[in-house]
């Protein structure tokens, strides 16, 4: 559907700031190797039950990998409200699967005696342990993939490193 030429001159004054600001922020800290580095720190640290902190860890782990903090940031919302009980629930179950059943459902009398932070450490360690598998395998590999994909889009030739 063509705009009225009234429409487009209206939506100018808004659209080509918008579309500069996007721009530049694409283009910050420039190469495809930083952009997919930054985007694999985010993913990776997005991968765990860390809520509010998340975005954090991942510009710092960003910082050190040499990549893009932006990218970063957006990467950590891999976790989001739509995706932290799937997430989770799969990471739960992978340290599971590794570490054993654990302590299953709590009773009534473990509730009231010290065995309850027993259980705690039970899930807190299968949850951690699924969440840094599951970030050592999709971290880097959403990142090789946009790697890839920056390459391939914008004709941008490989790093040496």
């Amino acid at each position: 559907m063509a705009l009225h030429p009234f429409q487009s001159r209206l939506q100018a004054p808004v659209v080509r700031p918008l579309r500069r600001a996007i721009q530049w922020l694409w283009h910050q800290e420039g190469n495809p190797g930083q952009r997919a580095r930054g985007l694999a720190a985010g993913v990776f640290c997005g991968c765990f039950p860390f809520f509010g902190l998340q975005t954090l860890l991942g510009v710092a782990l960003a910082s050190v990998v040499r990549g893009n903090h932006l990218l970063a940031a957006a990467g950590t919302w891999i976790s989001n409200p739509f995706t932290y009980l799937p997430l989770y629930w799969f990471n739960f179950k992978l340290g599971s699967m590794l570490l054993g059943p654990g302590m299953g459902w709590p009773g009534l009398d473990t509730l009231r005696s010290e065995a309850v932070w027993q259980l705690g450490w039970s899930f807190t360690s299968r949850i951690l342990l699924g969440s840094l598998l599951v970030g050592l395998a999709t971290g880097p590999v959403l990142g090789w993939l946009y790697w890839r994909w920056l390459l391939h889009g914008h004709g941008a030739q490989p790093e040496q490193e």
